[in-house]
């Protein structure tokens, strides 16, 4: 059993290192025990607080996903713009690409928001694999429904926001925020695939042409 008071920093570390063996191994070759070794602990420990394989997946899916909602709510302040929320919002869940591999995942809240962080080829990796496993899996398909679903709301929000103060023209918000958000679903797959726009340019541009359409009022 864990020390007293190292509940949340061992829940924390085990997470951490779920990811991070899933997107070195994938979650097939994920075990609890390269778990506890990449979280420097003991197998009991990992099963202490996640029961199996199938538990600590959910939970490290649940995290991934809460991570970018996080980082996103801790940047939009109300003085912004629609538009300046929507590229707040684009930066996370479509990040421009960049040279960060010597970072550690971290989805922990413990040490603040602003120290969480995911590598952009770990971002990639665990994309493909949670939602390549989601296809089959009801479990992972609930979550990915729950988070998704609050996203869409808050984008919406977003672009109702933008019609109120006139910096936008939305005529439908959910069935813009649903576009907005499939494409960039999309353009993550394409990005994994390794399958670049004809013109070689990060595929985000697609995103802000579609967006730079509502705001060219």
């Amino acid at each position: 059993m864990p020390k007293l008071g190292m509940e949340p920093k061992r829940r924390a570390d085990v997470i951490n290192a779920t990811l991070t063996c899933i997107s070195i191994h994938g979650i097939n070759g994920m075990t609890l025990d390269k778990v506890a070794e990449y979280a420097d602990c003991s197998k009991g420990v990992v099963t202490y607080y996640y029961k199996n394989k199938d538990n600590l997946t959910i939970e490290a899916f649940k995290s991934f996903l809460a991570y970018y909602g996080l980082k996103i709510e801790s940047e939009i302040e109300n003085t912004m713009t629609a538009r300046e929320m929507i590229d707040v919002t684009l930066k996370h869940i479509l990040p421009p690409y960049r040279d960060d591999t010597e970072k550690r995942i971290n989805v922990s809240q413990l040490d603040g928001i602003e120290k969480m962080f995911i590598p952009h080829e770990d971002q990639a990796r665990l994309f493909l694999q949670f939602f390549s496993k989601a296809v089959l899996d009801r479990n992972l398909q609930e979550v990915v429904s729950k988070s998704y679903m609050a996203d869409l709301h808050g984008i919406a929000k977003i672009f109702d926001y933008g019609n109120m103060m006139g910096h936008m023209s939305v005529e439908d918000s959910k069935s813009a925020a649903y576009g907005l958000l499939a494409m960039v679903v999309g353009l993550s797959f394409f990005r994994v695939a390794s399958i670049p726009p004809i013109n070689g340019e990060d595929n985000r541009y697609i995103c802000e042409d579609y967006v730079r359409r509502f705001t060219d009022v």
